[in-house]
């Protein structure tokens, strides 16, 4: 079993509390709505979003993963930090032992945010190609979310004020 760690900054003109509530807060309402080809539901299965909850992501036909399921971990409006871990889906257990997942929104330029997220991959059995990969869909992953994320909030001036 071997560690990965993968990091990945990405920024926006929009506030960072703004990006944070709809990003990570109300994700479970919003990402279905701006990307129904991607996702068919986000729902809390314990819990109603805090730390402990347990939520399963229900992926449309078409999609290499069908379902997926996060416990989150620590959820810190006042810091814009959001920590979960991947439980199901993505390869756990065959390719990954864990995953979590550290996102930190901050303060950017001329008003708008940074958002750093930081992956920790545990690693199981040596499929190096297969590994790598989930890694190479996962990033790509993050940049269509917090792409469509941040084009409904240019598109919705008065959401998540």
């Amino acid at each position: 079993m071997g560690v990965i760690v993968d990091e990945q900054v990405l920024t926006c003109s929009i506030p960072p509390a703004r990006f944070f509530k709809a990003f990570f807060v109300d994700s479970h309402n919003l990402m279905p709505k701006i990307l129904p080809t991607v996702f068919k539901s986000i729902e809390y299965t314990e819990g109603i979003g805090g730390p402990g909850s347990i939520r399963v992501l229900s992926f449309h036909e078409g999609n290499e993963v069908k379902t997926m399921k996060h416990k989150i971990e620590e959820i810190d409006e006042a810091n814009l930090v959001y920590k979960f871990s991947i439980i199901e889906g993505a390869n756990m257990g065959v390719d990954f032992e864990s995953v979590k997942c550290v996102n930190k929104v901050e303060a950017g330029p001329d008003g708008g945010c940074v958002l750093k997220s930081t992956v920790t991959y545990n690693t199981k059995g040596d499929n190096e190609n297969v590994i790598q990969e989930s890694i190479k869909k996962a990033k790509e992953g993050l940049v269509g979310f917090f792409q469509a994320v941040v084009g409904h909030l240019h598109s919705n001036p008065d959401a998540y004020n």
